[in-house]
């Protein structure tokens, strides 16, 4: 086998390991924030926000039309 060849492709495959890393330092990040924020909510007992943050999409509108 050429050892240019091997040289590259090995790192290559460093870079994908390293990319992959980074993206998961991220997601995992964001996730530590998201639990950080949902216990903040849940200690202020305010089930209204509570109710919102978990179903976002609901009650943010009325049909009046009807």
């Amino acid at each position: 086998m050429d050892i240019a060849f091997m040289s590259i492709a090995l790192s290559q495959g460093q870079v994908q390991q390293q990319a992959s890393i980074s993206v998961m330092k991220m997601v995992m990040g964001e996730a530590k924030q998201q639990g950080e924020d949902l216990q903040r909510l849940m200690g202020t007992g305010n089930a209204v926000a509570i109710q919102r943050a978990a179903q976002p999409h609901l009650g943010g509108t009325i049909d009046l039309k009807g």
